[in-house]
């Protein structure tokens, strides 16, 4: 789903983002990925954006996390987003690549050093702290402490989840869509020819298939109606 394409459900989630853009929560989703013990860790996360031209998240992380770790021992993880003024929940799986201090790409430690200026330098302070996870009686750095033209710290690491699922759920008007890119799916002609607006009106059968190509890649949407 990595095209300069924008992809249905990311304009499905900037609208809930427009929508609920007066909670400062909105912003906020949980990250949950798996530990070298096969568990399931999760935790918030601020929403950075969308990498330039691109479908793919923007998340913010300290490099001495565990996350880290887990993310290193598993490339795989999991966003649940949920937005309490319209009620609809995204669920966005997919890999992460990480872009830390020791990255030799010069256009991925580019994008690094963008992330790093966008936060405010409050954001910045962080990881000038201790560890995360470790107890501490270190006083918490001061605006002092950070030169706020100075470039980002060995500390600061840019994840960028690339989605390869999203499911999307609205609780108000009780409709499920699920988006899956795949490097090729069998669909009737027939449905092919069907388009967004047509596909997302209530039917009577299960589920409808709808393939779009973006770039080398296909995108099946799958779509549903389920009622709770």
């Amino acid at each position: 789903m990595s095209s300069s394409a924008t992809a249905p459900w990311k304009q499905l989630l900037l609208k809930s983002l427009s929508s609920n853009s007066h909670l400062k929560h909105s912003t906020y989703f949980q990250l949950a990925t798996v530990g070298s013990n096969g568990r399931p860790s999760n935790r918030t996360v601020v929403f950075r954006g969308f990498q330039e031209g691109t479908n793919k998240i923007q998340i913010n992380t300290d490099s001495r996390s565990r996350k880290i770790e887990e993310v290193k021992h598993c490339p795989f993880a999991e966003v649940c987003w949920y937005f309490t003024e319209t009620w609809e929940q995204f669920r966005i799986h997919g890999r992460v690549d990480m872009i830390d201090a020791s990255n030799s790409d010069p256009d991925k430690l580019q994008q690094r050093e963008a992330a790093w200026f966008a936060g405010s330098v409050r954001s910045r302070l962080q990881y000038l702290g201790p560890t995360p996870g470790i107890p501490s009686l270190d006083e918490q750095p001061s605006h002092d402490s950070l030169d706020p033209s100075a470039g980002p710290v060995d500390a600061f690491c840019l994840l960028i989840l690339d989605p390869e699922q999203v499911d999307y759920l609205n609780l108000k008007s009780n409709e499920r869509l699920s988006f899956t890119a795949g490097q090729s799916v069998n669909v009737p002609d027939e449905i092919n020819q069907l388009n967004l607006k047509h596909m997302r009106t209530k039917v009577n059968s299960s589920h409808l298939l709808w393939r779009h190509n973006i770039g080398s890649k296909q995108l099946m949407i799958c779509f549903g109606m389920r009622h709770f």
